[in-house]
């Protein structure tokens, strides 16, 4: 992986921070919004720097939180009234559009 900056750390935790409540982005999309290269990089700096952040409001594209985040973060979700069946966001309706901020 490339070398992160601090800059797309903070970056990257602003993007996290600035996502409503009821609502979810996705890993892309805020690679997007950081113009960042990879979703990956904000997978790599949301696992190691984002305990104060609402990291529960960042999941797959497909809706899937990871297996070992399942739990947690679908509680938390369901208790800001975003929309989970089956285990799974549904993202028509929570994905918040990081484009108009």
């Amino acid at each position: 992986m490339a070398q992160i900056t601090e800059e797309q750390v903070e970056r990257v935790r602003e993007i996290v921070a600035s996502v409503p409540v009821g609502t979810v982005t996705t890993y892309g999309d805020v690679a997007a919004a950081a113009g960042l290269s990879s979703a990956r990089i904000v997978g790599w700096i949301m696992r190691t720097d984002s305990a104060d952040l609402p990291w529960h409001r960042v999941i797959a594209v497909s809706g899937k939180p990871a297996p070992h985040l399942r739990t947690t973060q679908l509680e938390n979700l369901r208790a800001e009234g975003v929309p989970v069946f089956d285990g799974r966001v549904d993202m028509k309706v929570a994905r918040v559009d990081l484009t108009e901020s």
